[in-house]
């Protein structure tokens, strides 16, 4: 028996020799100077309202296949094509993730991508698919794209507008103590800064500070992370794709953080729908946003219902062609590409805000006395009615509105959102002072009314220098200081996430 036992374990033992020697001489071994040898690709679009619906193009690349190899993986082969690791495996579900050569079957590269709505400049990270669009970087309607890893379900990427503000070459990490904390108690680690250029800083080489606090735009020491909830909040790209993105983004550039988990594009007169999952739970109900999204473009009637749900479905995060029929749609004269929301541009941060409001919504004009006319006129002048007083933050000189407060960043969202009640109490307060002032002032005797009609011009005085100086006050409150801008190699003294 023992005899027996022992021809049979080397004869497993020589089976699996026989197996590790039959393994191609030209397996493929992946190392980190076989990534980044591309310089990124631009692509143009013609974005809405700048054509006519058959001739617009929002969807931009090419689906691409790879035969994988014996040493592929879905994470090298996702850094080698410009994706996200969630791309790849999104595309290709049910494929081994870590042997793909398994099968044999040629694996879809998902480099085609549907252009989030709706900026023609400046930045745009789409948090559910995981990618950043880089508009206008090389001239007009064109786009860079490069994947990213965002932020934990418990350290969620925020969405909201931003501006470039600072950068940095090799930054220091200085810890928050939350995350200091969290690092004591999951690896041991109690450093409260690690320098920049050391291998262990999760800022890699080069970051941006953004104008949302604590948050930026930075390279990785894991660039296995690109394509996964990894970070503390911020937005990581590969080494070699922060080495191209920061030189061509100036200090100052605008950007948004948004989250579009289905996006419609055209391209040759055809529909696309490219839906992703919800990372973080915040839009359940993909069919309805998909309808709703091409309801507002008044595209619903040149889609077919079963293309699209089986889009939903699948949530691949590849392009799929929803028109209804064969060839290009015939797209009629009620087809609205842009969104109603962004039909007007916004206001700029440096102007006081007031919002548009669509005409249908506008509140109706007060009812007032008609004014005496002359009797020589042989018509009354039309006039556009005065809107009617409003307590709101833009009445006040130099206070945006509350509802622009909200959205605005800076270094504290919350201070400023703040601000504007205490400004409105005290320009209402000062202006009821005044009106009481004046009434008193009407009400009193002929000769006691030239002495009180003098204070009353002196509290009138004293009143308007209240408002000016509290409306000042007020706007030095909301407006938070600027920092300095530009590029640096040493370390923020403020600490961030990562």
């Amino acid at each position: 028996m023992p005899t027996s036992t022992n021809r049979i374990l080397r004869a497993a033992i020589l089976a699996f020799a026989t197996c590790l020697a039959a393994r191609p001489a030209s397996a493929k071994i992946w190392q980190e100077s076989d990534f980044g040898q591309n310089e990124p690709r631009t692509y143009t679009f013609v974005p809405p309202g700048s054509a006519p619906p058959d001739r617009v193009d929002t969807v931009i690349g090419e689906i691409q296949t790879h035969k994988p190899e014996h040493g592929d993986t879905f994470l090298d082969l996702a850094r080698h094509y410009g994706l996200g690791f969630n791309e790849f495996a999104e595309a290709n579900p049910g494929a081994d993730e870590w042997i793909p050569s398994r099968t044999g079957t040629p694996l879809v590269v998902p480099t085609e991508f549907v252009l989030p709505c709706c900026r023609t400049s400046g930045i745009v990270v789409n948090i559910p698919e995981m990618r950043m669009y880089y508009f206008g970087a090389k001239g007009p309607n064109t786009v860079v794209t490069f994947p990213v890893g965002l932020g934990r379900e418990d350290w969620k990427t925020p969405v909201g507008k931003f501006k470039i503000r600072e950068k940095q070459i090799n930054p220091t990490w200085v810890i928050p103590e939350s995350i200091r904390k969290e690092r004591i108690q999951d690896k041991g680690f109690s450093e409260t800064m690690i320098p920049g250029g050391d291998p262990s800083n999760p800022l890699g080489k080069y970051r941006m500070r953004l104008t949302i606090n604590m948050y930026g735009i930075h390279g990785t020491n894991i660039p296995w992370g690109v394509g996964m909830l990894v970070s503390h909040g911020c937005v990581r790209l590969y080494p070699e794709d922060i080495d191209k993105l920061y030189p061509m983004t100036p200090v100052g550039t605008e950007g948004e953080l948004v989250y579009q988990r289905v996006k419609i594009g055209l391209r040759n007169g055809r529909i696309y729908a490219e839906v992703h999952k919800d990372l973080y739970g915040m839009q359940p109900g993909a069919m309805k946003a998909a309808l709703d999204l091409l309801r507002d473009r008044r595209l619903l009637d040149y889609v077919d219902r079963e293309k699209l749900e089986q889009a939903v479905q699948a949530e691949t995060g590849v392009p799929t062609d929803v028109t209804a029929g064969e060839g290009p749609a015939r797209f009629g004269s009620e087809v609205r590409l842009l969104p109603a929301s962004v039909s007007a541009p916004a206001p700029r941060e440096s102007e006081p805000s007031s919002i548009p409001v669509p005409r249908a919504s506008a509140p109706a004009p007060v009812a007032r006395p008609p004014a005496a006319r002359p009797a020589s006129a042989s018509a009354p002048v039309v006039r556009p009615p005065s809107p009617a007083p409003s307590t709101k933050a833009a009445s006040a000189p130099g206070l945006p509105a509350r509802a622009a407060l909200g959205t605005n960043l800076s270094s504290d969202p919350r201070r400023r959102g703040e601000a504007a009640p205490a400004a409105v109490r005290s320009t209402t307060s000062s202006s009821k002072s005044a009106s009481s002032a004046a009434k008193s002032a009407s009400t009193a005797t002929s000769t006691a009314s030239k002495s009180q009609a003098s204070k009353t011009a002196g509290v009138s005085s004293a009143t308007k220098s209240t408002v000016s100086t509290s409306s000042k006050s007020a706007a030095g409150k909301v407006s938070a200081p600027k920092s300095k801008s530009g590029t640096t190699a040493s370390a923020a003294k403020t600490s961030a996430r990562n």
